[in-house]
């Protein structure tokens, strides 16, 4: 049969808790106060107050900005997922977070432009100058501005593979060594002029470069070219080219402008003889007009003057002489020949009148 445990332990404290032989001395109240109560509140104060500490001197949590990937590291490996902008906790001594800035930065290669505390805070930086070697072994400096920022995605393994100074490690030889390489192909006094097609090769091989990189560390947003530096001896050699060209396009321009006045004046000319031409063949249109009209003018009246018609006209013009020798009877008649022509009469008295005609 079972044994029930809990009936065996009652038996067990009552055989305990028999009545002893010696009557119980009677206890008086103490009179110092119970603190158990408020001793648990005090410790559990004291823990956090402690917790706080602890929180406040180890900061297990990270702030993560815009702008700004963390790095996860647990006993010195990276963890390959960045973390994004936030709140995120972390083992204290196990575990830290790297904050890496993922905004665009600016890489000025200058010879003498200082970006200040000021820029470096704002992702600007200054490097030297790139000295180049041209065709003909001429020293030549290029100064340009490379703005570039972190593959946010790629963070933790660029950061694992060339650490804090990556763009050290990155950006600068590789914008060294292409634009040595692109520049070093041009004779120093053809650079000024090839300006634009040198820019855009250095633009193409740098970002050719980057692209060869793994894990895409980088993202390159523009490169632009500021300025070329030339020796001396080169600036004065252009100098004098383009004192020429400049003479040459001049002494052209005054070729081109003395011909064009020339066309101007010959074309003048030829508008004026063209106009004398057109006039001169009016007047001649004009006479010409006017001689056929007058020719068809006597031809009509050719046409009109019938044997009959000079027949009537000689009797009229009879009976007037017929009538002025009634008036006058010295007067002198003249026939013409055939007596085409109507007769001729004159005045023998009147010999001033007579004299100025037969004149």
């Amino acid at each position: 049969m079972p044994i029930d445990l809990n009936e065996h332990l009652k038996k067990k404290n009552m055989n305990r808790e028999e009545p002893s032989q010696e009557p119980r001395r009677k206890e008086t109240p103490s009179k110092t106060p119970n603190f158990d109560f408020g001793g648990k509140k005090l410790g559990f104060l004291i823990v956090g107050a402690v917790i706080v500490l602890l929180l406040i001197v180890a900061r297990p949590f990270v702030v993560i900005n815009s702008g700004e990937v963390g790095i996860k590291v647990t006993a010195g490996k990276y963890d390959n997922t960045p973390l994004q902008p936030g709140f995120h906790f972390f083992v204290p001594i196990l575990q830290n977070v790297i904050v890496v800035d993922t905004r665009v930065r600016i890489i000025n290669f200058s010879r003498t432009e200082d970006m200040g505390v000021m820029g470096k805070n704002q992702g600007i930086f200054r490097n030297d100058a790139i000295s180049v070697m041209d065709a003909r072994g001429l020293s030549v400096s290029i100064e340009l501005t490379v703005q570039y920022s972190l593959n946010p995605e790629k963070v933790p393994q660029t950061i694992a593979t060339y650490g804090l100074s990556w763009e050290q490690k990155i950006i600068n030889p590789v914008v060294r060594d292409v634009v040595r390489s692109v520049v070093g192909r041009y004779p120093a006094e053809e650079l000024p002029i090839k300006r634009n097609e040198i820019a855009q090769l250095i633009s193409t091989n740098i970002a050719d470069e980057i692209s060869k990189l793994a894990n895409s560390p980088v993202r390159l947003d523009s490169i632009q070219l500021r300025e070329i530096v030339l020796p001396n001896n080169i600036k004065e050699q252009i100098e004098k080219v383009q004192i020429a060209r400049q003479e040459s396009e001049r002494v052209k321009y005054e070729v081109e402008k003395a011909k064009q006045e020339a066309e101007k004046v010959a074309a003048l000319a030829r508008g004026e003889a063209e106009a004398n031409r057109v006039k001169a063949q009016g007047v001649a249109d004009a006479i010409l007009i006017e001689a056929n009209a007058q020719s068809k003018a006597n031809k009509t009246i050719a046409d009109s003057l019938t044997p009959r018609l000079l027949e009537l006209r000689q009797i009229e013009m009879q009976g007037k002489f017929n009538e002025a020798l009634k008036v006058n009877r010295d007067a002198q008649i003249f026939l013409t020949p055939g007596g085409a022509v109507p007769n001729i009469w004159l005045d023998s008295k009147n010999k001033q009148h007579s004299s100025s005609i037969s004149r």
